[in-house]
């Protein structure tokens, strides 16, 4: 059977996007990595955050567009 990562319930969290506040729920290990993506990108998780927002379908949740988002950042760099 092959090794878990560690897991974690997901953990909500207050972002401002376009001024206004909103929660979004993630486990530990996508918010570690989406704040690790914004700091090797020269921004804030929030302006990171609101530009994925900006750019997400109406049908498609926040939370599950950051998940994706990272999830395409990681695969990038696995290529």
């Amino acid at each position: 059977m092959p090794e878990l990562p560690a897991m974690s319930a997901p953990a909500k969290r207050s972002v401002t996007i376009g001024g206004h506040r909103t929660s979004v729920s993630l486990e530990d290990a996508f918010w570690r990595e989406l704040r690790g993506i914004a700091k090797m990108r020269g921004q804030t998780a929030a302006a990171l955050i609101a530009a994925i927002d900006a750019k997400r379908p109406a049908e498609v949740g926040l939370a599950t567009a950051l998940r994706l988002y990272v999830l395409s950042e990681l695969l990038k760099r696995l290529r």
